[in-house]
Protein backbone atom coordinates (compact mmCIF):
# COMPACT_ATOMS: atom_id res chain seq x y z
CA UNK A 1 0.00 0.00 0.00
CA UNK A 2 1.18 3.38 -1.24
CA UNK A 3 2.20 5.50 2.22
CA UNK A 4 3.25 9.27 2.88
CA UNK A 5 6.55 9.07 4.51
CA UNK A 6 7.65 11.34 7.12
CA UNK A 7 8.86 14.27 5.04
CA UNK A 8 5.19 14.56 3.60
CA UNK A 9 5.93 12.58 0.80
CA UNK A 10 4.30 9.94 -1.27
CA UNK A 11 5.97 6.11 -1.50
CA UNK A 12 4.95 3.69 -4.13
CA UNK A 13 5.29 0.69 -2.02
CA UNK A 14 4.97 -2.06 -3.93
CA UNK A 15 7.24 -4.50 -2.54
CA UNK A 16 8.47 -8.45 -2.88
CA UNK A 17 6.63 -9.22 0.15
CA UNK A 18 3.27 -7.63 -1.43
CA UNK A 19 3.66 -9.51 -4.86
CA UNK A 20 3.72 -13.03 -2.45
CA UNK A 21 0.75 -12.01 -1.01
CA UNK A 22 -0.85 -11.09 -3.93
CA UNK A 23 -0.18 -14.56 -5.65
CA UNK A 24 -0.80 -16.56 -2.17
CA UNK A 25 -4.58 -14.10 -1.74
CA UNK A 26 -5.42 -14.13 -5.02
CA UNK A 27 -5.77 -17.41 -7.09
CA UNK A 28 -6.48 -21.06 -5.92
CA UNK A 29 -2.82 -22.43 -6.19
CA UNK A 30 -1.95 -19.77 -3.62
CA UNK A 31 -5.04 -20.23 -1.76
CA UNK A 32 -3.88 -23.98 -1.50
CA UNK A 33 0.03 -22.88 -0.12
CA UNK A 34 -1.52 -20.91 2.34
CA UNK A 35 -4.00 -22.77 4.16
CA UNK A 36 -1.26 -25.17 6.07
CA UNK A 37 1.04 -21.78 6.73
CA UNK A 38 -2.07 -19.89 8.36
CA UNK A 39 -2.48 -22.59 11.09
CA UNK A 40 -0.62 -22.23 14.66
CA UNK A 41 1.51 -24.86 14.56
CA UNK A 42 3.19 -23.78 11.65
CA UNK A 43 3.87 -20.99 12.99
CA UNK A 44 4.59 -22.18 16.67
CA UNK A 45 7.38 -24.02 14.31
CA UNK A 46 8.68 -21.07 12.48
CA UNK A 47 9.28 -19.23 16.15
CA UNK A 48 11.14 -22.07 17.42
CA UNK A 49 13.56 -22.11 14.91
CA UNK A 50 14.16 -17.55 14.75
CA UNK A 51 14.52 -17.94 18.62
CA UNK A 52 17.60 -20.87 18.26
CA UNK A 53 20.86 -19.87 17.53
CA UNK A 54 20.77 -21.29 14.07
CA UNK A 55 19.05 -18.38 12.84
CA UNK A 56 21.17 -15.92 13.80
CA UNK A 57 22.79 -16.02 9.76
CA UNK A 58 19.60 -14.34 9.03
CA UNK A 59 20.34 -10.72 10.80
CA UNK A 60 22.64 -9.62 8.32
CA UNK A 61 21.14 -9.63 5.10
CA UNK A 62 17.94 -8.74 6.79
CA UNK A 63 19.41 -5.41 8.11
CA UNK A 64 21.27 -5.03 4.76
CA UNK A 65 17.80 -6.16 2.60
CA UNK A 66 15.41 -3.56 4.60
CA UNK A 67 17.90 -0.79 5.02
CA UNK A 68 17.77 -0.56 8.95
CA UNK A 69 19.78 2.16 10.84
CA UNK A 70 21.25 0.00 13.35
CA UNK A 71 23.23 3.45 14.54
CA UNK A 72 19.60 3.84 16.34
CA UNK A 73 19.77 0.60 18.34
CA UNK A 74 21.70 -0.41 21.93
CA UNK A 75 24.48 -2.13 20.38
CA UNK A 76 25.02 -5.77 21.50
CA UNK A 77 25.63 -9.27 20.57
CA UNK A 78 22.40 -11.27 19.36
CA UNK A 79 21.96 -15.07 20.00
CA UNK A 80 18.61 -15.38 17.83
CA UNK A 81 17.10 -13.70 15.03
CA UNK A 82 14.16 -12.87 17.49
CA UNK A 83 16.63 -11.72 20.34
CA UNK A 84 17.71 -9.32 17.04
CA UNK A 85 14.02 -8.35 15.59
CA UNK A 86 12.72 -7.68 19.30
CA UNK A 87 16.03 -5.69 19.46
CA UNK A 88 15.69 -2.00 22.15
CA UNK A 89 16.44 0.94 20.67
CA UNK A 90 18.23 3.86 22.42
CA UNK A 91 16.95 6.20 24.71
CA UNK A 92 15.85 9.68 23.75
CA UNK A 93 15.37 8.06 20.00
CA UNK A 94 11.44 7.76 20.32
CA UNK A 95 10.63 11.38 22.59
CA UNK A 96 7.13 11.75 24.08
CA UNK A 97 5.23 14.97 23.45
CA UNK A 98 4.82 17.16 26.45
CA UNK A 99 0.99 17.80 26.34
CA UNK A 100 -0.51 14.63 27.69
CA UNK A 101 -3.68 15.43 25.74
CA UNK A 102 -1.80 14.48 22.79
CA UNK A 103 -2.84 10.54 21.86
CA UNK A 104 0.82 9.06 20.96
CA UNK A 105 1.02 5.82 18.50
CA UNK A 106 2.19 3.24 20.28
CA UNK A 107 4.68 1.79 17.62
CA UNK A 108 6.78 2.59 14.35
CA UNK A 109 3.94 1.99 11.87
CA UNK A 110 2.17 3.26 8.88
CA UNK A 111 -1.39 4.21 9.95
CA UNK A 112 -5.19 5.07 8.77
CA UNK A 113 -7.74 6.74 11.12
CA UNK A 114 -11.64 5.29 10.25
CA UNK A 115 -14.63 7.01 11.74
CA UNK A 116 -16.34 3.78 13.90
CA UNK A 117 -20.03 4.26 12.72
CA UNK A 118 -23.19 3.70 14.22
CA UNK A 119 -23.29 -0.12 13.00
CA UNK A 120 -20.35 -0.46 14.80
CA UNK A 121 -18.90 -1.42 11.38
CA UNK A 122 -15.92 -0.05 9.79
CA UNK A 123 -13.99 -0.56 6.21
CA UNK A 124 -10.30 -1.57 5.83
CA UNK A 125 -9.71 -2.29 2.00
CA UNK A 126 -13.15 -3.06 1.03
CA UNK A 127 -13.57 -5.31 3.80
CA UNK A 128 -16.01 -4.62 6.46
CA UNK A 129 -15.24 -5.34 10.34
CA UNK A 130 -17.33 -5.16 12.91
CA UNK A 131 -16.15 -4.10 16.10
CA UNK A 132 -18.26 -6.77 18.04
CA UNK A 133 -16.19 -9.70 16.04
CA UNK A 134 -13.20 -8.01 16.67
CA UNK A 135 -13.41 -7.32 20.80
CA UNK A 136 -15.78 -10.48 21.18
CA UNK A 137 -17.95 -7.86 23.81
CA UNK A 138 -21.28 -6.59 22.25
CA UNK A 139 -21.58 -4.05 24.69
CA UNK A 140 -17.86 -3.24 24.96
CA UNK A 141 -18.33 -2.44 21.42
CA UNK A 142 -21.44 -0.50 21.78
CA UNK A 143 -18.83 2.01 24.12
CA UNK A 144 -17.01 2.95 21.11
CA UNK A 145 -19.70 3.98 18.85
CA UNK A 146 -18.67 7.54 17.06
CA UNK A 147 -15.52 6.98 17.73
CA UNK A 148 -12.43 6.41 15.87
CA UNK A 149 -10.60 3.50 14.94
CA UNK A 150 -6.73 3.49 14.84
CA UNK A 151 -4.89 1.15 12.24
CA UNK A 152 -1.23 0.89 13.23
CA UNK A 153 0.58 -1.44 10.32
CA UNK A 154 3.83 -2.51 11.68
CA UNK A 155 6.71 -4.17 8.63
CA UNK A 156 9.33 -5.85 9.22
CA UNK A 157 11.51 -3.28 9.15
CA UNK A 158 9.73 -1.13 11.90
CA UNK A 159 11.15 -1.15 15.62
CA UNK A 160 8.19 -4.21 17.09
CA UNK A 161 8.71 -2.67 20.37
CA UNK A 162 5.57 -0.84 21.68
CA UNK A 163 4.59 1.65 24.45
CA UNK A 164 1.28 2.84 25.90
CA UNK A 165 -0.60 5.36 24.27
CA UNK A 166 -1.89 6.85 27.12
CA UNK A 167 -1.26 6.94 30.62
CA UNK A 168 -4.54 5.46 33.10
CA UNK A 169 -5.46 2.45 34.78
CA UNK A 170 -5.44 -0.72 32.94
CA UNK A 171 -7.71 -3.96 33.09
CA UNK A 172 -6.60 -7.03 32.27
CA UNK A 173 -5.57 -8.39 28.95
CA UNK A 174 -8.22 -9.64 26.55
CA UNK A 175 -6.75 -13.01 24.70
CA UNK A 176 -8.01 -14.23 21.67
CA UNK A 177 -6.94 -17.53 19.63
CA UNK A 178 -7.40 -17.60 16.29
CA UNK A 179 -5.55 -18.82 13.30
CA UNK A 180 -2.68 -16.50 11.74
CA UNK A 181 -3.03 -14.38 8.83
CA UNK A 182 -1.06 -11.66 7.26
CA UNK A 183 -2.02 -7.58 8.17
CA UNK A 184 -0.44 -6.75 4.62
CA UNK A 185 -3.19 -4.67 3.02
CA UNK A 186 -3.56 -7.62 0.01
CA UNK A 187 -5.30 -9.77 2.56
CA UNK A 188 -8.35 -7.77 3.27
CA UNK A 189 -9.63 -8.02 0.32
CA UNK A 190 -10.03 -11.28 -0.08
CA UNK A 191 -9.82 -12.60 3.95
CA UNK A 192 -11.65 -11.46 7.09
CA UNK A 193 -8.29 -11.21 8.53
CA UNK A 194 -9.07 -9.69 12.16
CA UNK A 195 -11.43 -12.43 12.65
CA UNK A 196 -8.70 -14.79 11.80
CA UNK A 197 -5.54 -13.38 13.34
CA UNK A 198 -4.73 -14.28 17.19
CA UNK A 199 -5.50 -10.87 19.51
CA UNK A 200 -4.57 -9.47 23.12
CA UNK A 201 -6.42 -6.06 24.19
CA UNK A 202 -6.61 -4.01 27.20
CA UNK A 203 -8.69 -1.39 27.96
CA UNK A 204 -6.98 1.79 29.17
CA UNK A 205 -9.38 3.97 31.38
CA UNK A 206 -8.00 7.70 31.24
CA UNK A 207 -8.46 11.41 32.69
CA UNK A 208 -7.75 12.83 29.09
CA UNK A 209 -9.25 10.49 26.47
CA UNK A 210 -11.90 8.43 28.65
CA UNK A 211 -12.03 4.97 28.16
CA UNK A 212 -9.54 3.46 24.87
CA UNK A 213 -9.17 0.03 23.95
CA UNK A 214 -5.49 -0.96 22.61
CA UNK A 215 -5.00 -4.18 20.38
CA UNK A 216 -2.38 -6.28 19.57
CA UNK A 217 -3.09 -8.42 16.51
CA UNK A 218 -0.42 -10.98 15.55
CA UNK A 219 0.32 -12.03 11.68
CA UNK A 220 1.97 -14.82 9.57
CA UNK A 221 4.89 -15.93 11.02
CA UNK A 222 4.25 -14.71 14.78
CA UNK A 223 4.44 -16.94 17.24
CA UNK A 224 3.74 -14.92 20.09
CA UNK A 225 2.25 -11.42 21.41
CA UNK A 226 4.62 -10.65 24.91
CA UNK A 227 2.96 -8.10 26.72
CA UNK A 228 4.52 -7.46 30.58
CA UNK A 229 1.49 -5.87 32.40
CA UNK A 230 -1.90 -7.68 33.26
CA UNK A 231 -3.59 -4.99 35.28
CA UNK A 232 -2.84 -1.47 37.52
CA UNK A 233 -1.77 2.00 36.51
CA UNK A 234 -0.17 2.48 33.54
CA UNK A 235 2.00 5.47 32.44
CA UNK A 236 2.21 6.69 28.25
CA UNK A 237 5.11 6.06 26.84
CA UNK A 238 5.57 2.75 29.53
CA UNK A 239 6.60 -0.53 27.14
CA UNK A 240 3.63 -2.58 26.82
CA UNK A 241 5.01 -5.26 24.99
CA UNK A 242 6.92 -6.88 21.45
CA UNK A 243 6.08 -8.40 18.83
CA UNK A 244 8.27 -11.49 17.60
CA UNK A 245 9.03 -12.41 14.17
CA UNK A 246 6.26 -10.53 11.22
CA UNK A 247 4.24 -8.18 10.07
CA UNK A 248 1.75 -7.23 13.06
CA UNK A 249 -0.52 -4.52 13.52
CA UNK A 250 -2.05 -2.51 16.88
CA UNK A 251 -5.45 -0.96 17.04
CA UNK A 252 -6.40 2.00 19.20
CA UNK A 253 -10.17 2.59 19.65
CA UNK A 254 -11.74 5.82 20.53
CA UNK A 255 -14.74 6.71 22.18
CA UNK A 256 -17.52 9.55 20.71
CA UNK A 257 -16.13 13.28 21.01
CA UNK A 258 -12.79 11.56 23.09
CA UNK A 259 -10.14 12.53 20.19
CA UNK A 260 -9.94 14.80 17.39
CA UNK A 261 -7.43 12.78 15.11
CA UNK A 262 -4.55 14.87 13.48
CA UNK A 263 -5.91 16.48 10.24
CA UNK A 264 -2.99 14.71 7.57
CA UNK A 265 -3.41 10.99 8.62
CA UNK A 266 -7.56 12.06 8.41
CA UNK A 267 -6.90 13.47 4.95
CA UNK A 268 -4.61 10.74 4.08
CA UNK A 269 -6.88 7.62 4.59
CA UNK A 270 -9.44 9.39 2.37
CA UNK A 271 -7.33 9.52 -0.49
CA UNK A 272 -6.24 5.78 0.03
CA UNK A 273 -2.58 5.96 1.69
CA UNK A 274 -1.07 4.87 5.33
CA UNK A 275 0.70 7.47 6.74
CA UNK A 276 4.48 6.78 8.21
CA UNK A 277 4.50 7.71 12.11
CA UNK A 278 7.00 6.75 14.36
CA UNK A 279 6.53 5.81 18.21
CA UNK A 280 4.92 9.09 20.16
CA UNK A 281 4.18 10.83 16.84
CA UNK A 282 0.58 12.36 17.82
CA UNK A 283 -2.56 10.48 16.60
CA UNK A 284 -4.77 12.96 17.51
CA UNK A 285 -5.42 15.06 20.59
CA UNK A 286 -8.02 15.59 23.39
CA UNK A 287 -11.43 17.09 22.53
CA UNK A 288 -12.36 19.97 24.12
CA UNK A 289 -15.36 18.52 25.67
CA UNK A 290 -13.21 15.47 27.09
CA UNK A 291 -10.78 18.62 28.16
CA UNK A 292 -13.46 20.48 30.15
CA UNK A 293 -15.10 16.83 31.36
CA UNK A 294 -12.41 15.04 32.55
Amino acid sequence: MDYIDLNGKLVKNTTSQDKLLEYLYTNIAGRMLLKPLVQPQISKLAGRYLSSAHSVGLIEQFIKRNNIDMSSYIERDYTSFNDFFTRKIKKGKRPLPDDNNILISPCDCKATVYKIQENTTFSIKSTEYTLRSLLRSPRLAKRFRGGYAFLLRLTVDDYHRYVYAASGKQSKNYHIDGSFHTVNPIANDYLPIYKENTREYTVIHTKEFGDIVQMEVGALLVGKISNHTQSGFVMRGEEKGYFEYGGSTILVLTAKNAVTPREDLLRNTICGYETKLLQGHCLGTACETKKLNP
